[in-house]
């Protein structure tokens, strides 16, 4: 139960690990340096991921409720990890029916939220749930303010989705980006017109820009001109970088034997030699990706760290020079180990946030959703060398080779990129740490909070 003496924040993530984690990361941040009462809104499902963060915050507590039930999925799904693509936007609307349960809950609670902290996807209904209490909605988005800025463009203009070789244009965002069609998010491109769920999508992203104010996972000196475009284009103006939280996560749970067996297999590699592979939590690579990445593996001489999803098909003969961990690993810190110089990455927002934090250069290959965006910013950092793009796509074994041989080659290029990612993780590091510009806003963002507890106490006096 939430204490009465301080401000009390509602947290509603999206159930996906890449979206719930780095909300949890701010989360413990807030807890701990603004000493503000949390409650989390989780299902049962997910409530393992809360756990690490709950015995180590006692001003953090979850309010348990079961997922809304749903026959567009299968049973006992509550998380975008158990589910194929196609049915994440079925996920995104029946999660909204979790709005019935939370609102009468909020107005019987002894210390009512202050405010509400909610993810991007879920603006659709937590937008409303905040005017019904009367209490200002923050949005959280745990990926780049590109792409955010990019969502919103694209959400307004709504340009023709019937073309399958039309390029969109988005002027009126910095630089004035283009990308093809395919390269856009499934949500938008599978958008019917009239549909109930594909309405339920637009109206969500169209509600991000009506929050009270946005709260991004990333850092001015990354971001800074798609930081104040938001400033300028949102209603409020109030926009606070917070990123990247990988450079101030908490270290997740993993095996400690398994975990030591991987640390010393890498304190046995020389500094920098080791390209560490992982297309995230989401993606199931084809058996035709999985042999292009095995062959080229084979191919290029270089010692490496492959981590697939369960039910991947790994070819054999893959042991040697390196290791494949089937499962989860713990990423962050196999990406600070000094042998790991290289990242062959999907773009996932944790992922890159994860390697700039590590100061590991990457090898990029884009999927889908927001990873070309991600893409087209470590690209332009010079952090990153594009080699293949598309989520059905294989690499040319002898060109997949040759980048990867390239990383440990010495080539002038490579070396380039490498001492960029050091100089970016210089000035990651920088932006969370005390004075720094992440530092700042998400000190300013407390205050804000605080200020709401005090607004309340006030109004309250006066009507006494």
């Amino acid at each position: 139960m939430a204490s009465s003496s301080e401000a009390h924040l509602l947290v509603i993530p999206f159930p996906s690990h890449g979206h719930m984690l780095p909300l949890l990361d701010i989360c413990r941040l807030l807890a701990t340096r603004g000493s503000l009462s949390i409650t989390i809104v989780i299902t049962p499902g997910n409530l393992p991921i809360l756990s690490p963060l709950l015995d180590a915050s006692p001003t953090i507590t979850p309010l348990v409720l079961p997922f809304p039930p749903t026959p567009a999925l299968p049973p006992h799904a509550e998380n975008t990890h158990q589910l194929p693509r196609h049915l994440f936007r079925h996920l995104l609307f029946a999660f909204s029916a979790l709005l019935n349960p939370i609102l009468p809950w909020c107005r019987t609670n002894p210390n009512p939220p202050v405010a509400i902290l909610s993810d991007y996807f879920t603006s659709g209904w937590t937008l409303p749930l905040a005017r019904a209490l009367s209490v200002p909605r923050l949005c959280f988005s745990p990926l780049p303010a590109f792409f955010f800025s990019a969502v919103q463009h694209l959400w307004r203009l709504m340009p023709p989705r019937d073309d399958p070789n039309l390029v969109v244009r988005f002027p009126s965002l910095p630089g004035s980006p283009t990308f093809p069609l395919a390269h856009l998010s499934n949500l938008f491109r599978s958008y019917v017109e009239g549909d109930l769920v594909s309405e339920f999508l637009k109206d969500n992203f169209l509600s991000d820009a009506q929050s009270w104010g946005l709260v991004v996972n990333t850092f001015s000196e990354l971001e800074g001109e798609y930081l104040d475009f938001l400033r300028a284009e949102t209603r409020c103006g109030r926009v606070w970088a917070v990123g990247p939280l990988a450079a101030v996560a908490v270290k997740r749970r993993w095996g400690v034997t398994e975990k030591e067996e991987l640390m010393a297999w890498l304190d046995n590699c020389e500094e920098g030699s080791v390209v560490y592979v992982c297309f995230g939590s989401q993606a199931m690579l084809s058996e035709a990706q999985a042999v292009a990445i095995a062959g080229a593996l084979a191919r290029s001489g270089v010692r490496f760290l492959w981590c697939v999803r369960e039910g991947t098909v790994v070819p054999g003969g893959m042991d040697g020079r390196g290791k494949v961990v089937i499962g989860w690993a713990p990423q962050m810190e196999l990406l600070r180990h000094a042998a790991v110089g290289w990242f062959l990455t999907h773009c996932g927002w944790n992922s890159v946030s994860e390697a700039i934090s590590a100061g590991v250069a990457m090898l990029t290959w884009p999927m889908g959703a927001d990873q070309f965006f991600v893409a087209r910013l470590v690209e332009a950092a010079e952090v990153g060398l594009r080699v293949c793009e598309g989520a059905a796509a294989a690499p040319e074994v002898k060109e997949l080779a040759r980048a990867l041989a390239a990383t440990v080659g010495g080539g002038e290029r490579e070396h380039k990129v490498r001492w960029k990612a050091a100089e970016l993780r210089r000035v990651a590091r920088d932006a969370v740490e005390e004075g720094g510009s992440s530092f700042m806003d998400l000190g300013r963002l407390i205050a804000e909070l605080r200020k709401m507890k005090e607004t309340k106490k006030t109004t309250a006096a006066e009507m006494k």
